[in-house]
């Protein structure tokens, strides 16, 4: 599986706050109403940023720590960015994302910059930054996990399956 888009550079302990502000939490229930508003407490245009299907959000150190809404993964899928490369990410967000069918993708992101074009190969573990042509090692997902993806999440691959085969 491959994904492939420009980066857009956040720092370390991007918690579920930052994502989604707690004061959108229940005046807003309507996904693509609540995306408008993605990150907006770091960089309120940060939405403007996003190029719908082809941005991947980079980030440092414990990305998605905080509380366990499901809110946060589901606005940033919602808003079109297609996957999430950080250093780390809060456990809880991790299996929240997966459930969602967002990939996550650990690996050191300190060489690689905003706007950077990348491609990231989920069955050869690598990323090939185009804009700086290089290529960083990361951390391979299982194959199941690949296959929740493909799927869209948890909830679409049991739908399709009738079942969990791990």
């Amino acid at each position: 599986m491959k994904i492939q888009g420009q980066a857009i550079k956040l720092g370390d302990n991007i918690n579920t706050d930052f994502i989604i502000s707690g004061r959108y939490k229940f005046a807003i229930t309507d996904m693509k109403e609540l995306a408008k508003h993605i990150m907006e407490d770091i960089d309120p245009f940060f939405p403007s940023k996003i190029k719908p299907g082809s941005s991947i959000i980079v980030a440092g150190r414990n990305f998605g720590m905080g509380s366990s809404r499901e809110q946060a993964p589901l606005v940033i899928k919602e808003s079109g960015i297609v996957c999430v490369l950080a250093k780390s990410f809060a456990r809880i967000f991790y299996r929240n994302a997966f459930n969602i069918g967002l990939p996550l993708v650990e690996a050191d992101t300190d060489k690689i910059a905003e706007r950077d074009a990348l491609e990231i190969d989920l069955d050869k573990g690598r990323i090939k930054d185009f804009t700086k042509d290089s290529e960083l090692q990361i951390k391979s997902l299982p194959p199941f996990m690949q296959e929740l993806l493909k799927e869209g999440g948890i909830v679409n691959y049991y739908r399709k399956h009738g079942e969990l085969k791990v």
